[in-house]
């Protein structure tokens, strides 16, 4: 009985541990110039890479573990969402009526990485939400 316990653990814990890291897949088309269309690409492997082990790949997140980005409404505040992944976070937090209280680690990724990977959260998974530009990132971090 004390394996099926310990599984589960374990399985959290690696999910965990895989969270976030640096994403050298490329050039970054807010930095080339290429069309909104190919951002989105590169968000979704930005996404892929940093975001999907504990977000999923749907963006569902696991409930009560990681919250969703799905049809989140934690993303109306898009310099709270952008903050999340420059600064990382710890504590309670609610999304879409439900509390989650785990730990994301900051990412390791520059401003036009940042406005790729919301771009493609804001314009997928059901959200309804517009491009985030480098330069916004970049105001935001100035101001943290």
């Amino acid at each position: 009985m004390k394996l099926l316990q310990i599984i589960p653990a374990a399985a959290i814990m690696i999910i965990a541990a895989s969270c976030g890291g640096d994403n050298t897949t490329g050039k970054n088309p807010y930095q080339t110039g290429e069309s909104a269309s190919a951002a989105t690409q590169s968000g979704e492997s930005i996404y892929k890479t940093n975001c999907a082990s504990c977000h999923m790949a749907g963006g569902e997140g696991i409930e009560k573990v990681y919250p969703p980005l799905a049809k989140s409404d934690y993303l109306a505040d898009r310099k709270r969402a952008i903050t999340q992944i420059i600064k990382g976070s710890s504590g309670e937090i609610v999304v879409n009526g439900q509390t989650y209280n785990n730990t994301m680690p900051p990412q390791q990724l520059d401003d036009a990485q940042i406005a790729a990977v919301l771009t493609y959260v804001y314009t997928n998974m059901g959200n309804t939400g517009t491009a985030v530009t480098a330069e916004e990132v970049k105001a935001v971090r100035a101001s943290l």
